[in-house]
């Protein structure tokens, strides 16, 4: 009889990582009981009354997973299916990311149910100013620094942080990341998450085998898989296939990145892009390629789809597109899957050093954000491709090996 696989829970899978690192090196035990769930979890009621004059109530979430090694640092998503369940593995898999980077900082996540493409700006503002007013006795420049995720960005930060502002009076602006340069934003922020992507990836391609020029398919066109796309390509790499959450194109010759989004913007779809195959988001992602770079939600690689994978090697810039069982196929396969826990850690980086910043009452250049970005992330990357080699595992146990090491000293 076949036992059905739930791949579904990303708590679960995020926990499952934890466990199977520990079974390749032994761990305290002390930090695998601390991690075994979060700190603190809330559920807020948000009261918003609509254009309309209605009042409807949406609902909030921010888990805090663990502080061993400085506040708890994460972002808020507006997401239609998000749910305690994902907040929780975003937290978790946030507290691992920032053990993983060597930064000061814990591992925290946040989020409310809403498509937020159905409320006008109005709203919108209503809703984030509200996300702050229930939670922010529980935030701060010392305890929690939220930032911007999947449907947030400096705008609705900006928001949050005026309102944090408002009802603390907390003057240097470090309880948020993420913001805009105006509002005490880091220069290099927007482009770090798929920058910090590019450059885990160019410090292991050539370990990895790979040529100079790759073919690369990005799945998925949001703030981080469009810059990816422009990074890769402006780098010399060949965009061979790019999607959006209906659909994607792909063109053995290449894309150029800056046509796409122009096209998707007049058009409201990627259909009909001249010179391009249109297929759907799972023939996109087996589609055969030198670097496949998942960039929407988790799960999209499972074991129903892992052996039909076509690309030398998976570089991770979602957080949880891998399930541990497509792990084990991929691996065995030889196929190197660079985990979300250094892949886009870019993100949580440059926001670390936003908070520094704030704190400081400093502001760096691009050119200083960037260099410290690249240095800090591929001194990771050698470490932990290295640390898989030695310890014949794939690259998700070595980072999560690395990171658990880290935090035992701390605790």
């Amino acid at each position: 009889m076949t036992t059905l696989i739930n791949e579904s829970n990303p708590f679960t899978n995020a926990l499952s990582q934890l466990s199977r690192a520990i079974k390749v090196v032994s761990s305290n035990d002390d930090i695998i009981k601390r991690l075994a769930s979060p700190d603190r979890e809330i559920k807020a009621s948000i009261p918003v009354i609509m254009d309309s004059g209605t009042l409807q109530i949406f609902e909030g979430y921010r888990v805090q997973y663990c502080n061993i090694l400085g506040p708890y640092k994460g972002g808020i998503r507006f997401h239609p299916d998000t749910n305690i369940d994902e907040v929780k593995a975003l937290a978790l898999w946030m507290t691992i990311k920032t053990a993983v980077m060597d930064l000061p900082m814990g591992g925290g996540k946040g989020g409310i149910t809403i498509d937020p493409k159905k409320l006008s700006k109005t709203e919108l503002e209503k809703l984030s100013r509200g996300w702050v007013q229930k939670l922010y006795p529980i935030l701060g420049p010392n305890v929690d620094v939220p930032a911007p995720d999947m449907n947030t960005n400096s705008e609705i930060i900006g928001w949050m942080s005026d309102e944090y502002k408002n009802l603390t009076g907390e003057k240097t602006g470090a309880t948020f990341t993420g913001k805009s340069l105006d509002d005490g934003g880091s220069e290099g922020r927007t482009q770090a998450t798929g920058l910090g992507g590019f450059y885990t990836f160019d410090a292991i391609r050539e370990q990895a085998g790979l040529p100079i020029s790759c073919k690369v398919i990005i799945q998925g066109m949001g703030n981080v898989g469009g810059y990816a796309a422009q990074i890769f390509h402006d780098n010399g790499h060949i965009i061979i296939g790019m999607s959006d959450s209906k659909g994607g194109i792909i063109n053995p010759l290449g894309l150029n990145p800056s046509e796409v989004e122009n096209y998707k913007k007049e058009n409201g779809t990627l259909a009909g892009f001249p010179n391009a195959k249109y297929v759907t988001n799972e023939e996109l992602l087996t589609t055969e390629t030198d670097v496949l770079i998942p960039a929407a939600l988790e799960n999209q690689i499972t074991h129903t789809n892992a052996n039909e994978i076509k690309a030398k090697l998976i570089l991770e810039l979602a957080n949880g597109p891998t399930t541990p069982e497509a792990d084990d196929i991929l691996f065995a396969r030889g196929i190197p899957v660079v985990p979300d826990v250094l892949a886009n850690a870019g993100g949580v980086t440059v926001s670390t050093f936003e908070w520094e910043q704030n704190l400081k009452g400093e502001h760096w250049s691009e050119v200083v954000v960037l260099e410290k970005l690249k240095s800090s992330i591929q001194n990771q990357a050698q470490i932990i491709w290295k640390s898989s080699k030695e310890l014949n595992t794939d690259l998700r146990r070595s980072a999560f090996i690395l990171a658990l090491s880290r935090l035992s000293k701390k605790i």
